[in-house]
């Protein structure tokens, strides 16, 4: 008998070291991004509040952000349009 192999689906993105947001990340939320990064969240854009950098991540509806001394947040007060 013989099964028959379908072929698997390899869904490739940008590495997240690539990406222009990337370069905004302080070290602590360099980490923490990748950290959640193995749970699926994106780093979408960085926005400077109070002279504190915020990183905004995404993944499947849910939004996380990380603060500059890298203290994640994954039920933020955030609106994103």
């Amino acid at each position: 008998m013989q099964t028959q192999m379908k072929p698997l689906l390899e869904r490739r993105k940008e590495a997240p070291e690539q990406s222009v947001w990337w370069n905004k990340l302080s070290l602590a939320q360099k980490f923490s991004a990748s950290s959640l990064g193995k749970f699926g969240y994106e780093l979408t854009f960085v926005r400077n509040i109070n002279g504190q950098s915020l990183a905004v991540l995404q993944c499947s509806g849910g939004v996380a952000v990380i603060s500059e001394d890298g203290d994640i947040d994954t039920s933020p007060a955030i609106t994103i349009r």
